[in-house]
């Protein structure tokens, strides 16, 4: 249900209530049911979904929505407005979601928004939904990836300061990101995956005008790569262009250098 406070729960009720989703799933909102039926009165959306409490197990034969209700919010919600209960509570439907695809009783997780600082209120230092999942999984290789329409993007760091992200540009994270892009799209079903390093300076610095990442540290990455894993692995390419030339086909994924480098492709498309 993502953050009580937040705009989870009305995302949540209104995707659950989309022919186009049921068609595909059986939802099983985990959350507040409490919440979930405030919302729903405030807004006037479908609720009323059968009720399933933590203490309880989920049945195998469940055909339509359910609310899995943890009544984890401690002291008073106001929407908008961070706090370490809509945090604690936020965190503890992402615990549970992942208690419950661990032991098999659901296929897959969908997110909604939380709060990075009321999470660190809540006392959790997790920057966002990857870090907590690789935690709570014990992943030790993990990524933030979008798929976009035909565009996918797999990001080299996530939620830290630009100057961090440039410093974090290096050739052994590289290396470790682009084979976990390849192994991972070869589990999707694509036998070769084509991929395609963005540059991290303009015009891929020009040659050392305009930076010297890219001859440090990108190139000796990828041709690392290249060589004994055999991984087809292109680049660097200029930022400005290897975004329209993977949606396009030319590429399976791109590895992006930083956040906003991958959001901002990802968001337009």
């Amino acid at each position: 249900m993502g953050d009580p406070s937040g705009i989870g729960p009305e995302v949540v009720l209104k995707a659950v209530a989309e022919n186009e989703v049921r068609r595909v799933c059986i939802p099983v909102i985990i959350g507040d049911a409490q919440l979930l039926a405030h919302t729903a009165r405030t807004l006037d959306l479908q609720s009323g979904y059968d009720i399933i409490r933590r203490d309880e197990k989920l049945p195998d034969d469940i055909s339509e929505p359910v609310i899995f209700h943890l009544d984890n919010i401690e002291g008073s919600i106001e929407p908008g407005i961070e706090s370490a209960a809509a945090g604690k509570a936020g965190a503890g439907y992402i615990e549970a979601a992942v208690e419950l695809c661990a032991a098999g009783s659901i296929d897959a997780i969908a997110t909604a928004p939380i709060n990075k600082r009321a999470l660190f209120l809540a006392g959790y230092s997790f920057p966002g939904h990857t870090e907590f999942l690789a935690h709570l999984t014990g992943a030790e290789e993990y990524a933030m990836a979008f798929v976009a329409a035909n565009l996918r993007i797999v990001l080299l760091s996530t939620h830290v300061p630009l100057a961090e992200a440039i410093r974090m540009v290096e050739r052994d994270r590289i290396v470790k990101t682009i084979n976990l892009a390849h192994r991972e799209l070869q589990r999707w079903g694509i036998e070769r995956p084509r991929l395609a390093m963005a540059a991290l300076n303009p015009h891929g610095a020009e040659g050392g005008l305009f930076g010297v990442e890219e001859a440090s540290e990108i190139v000796p990455a990828i041709d690392a790569c290249r060589g004994p894993e055999d991984i087809n692995v292109q680049g660097p390419f200029s930022a400005d262009t290897v975004f329209l030339r993977a949606s396009r086909g030319e590429f399976d994924a791109v590895i992006a250098c930083y956040h906003d480098q991958a959001m901002i492709p990802v968001k337009c498309l």
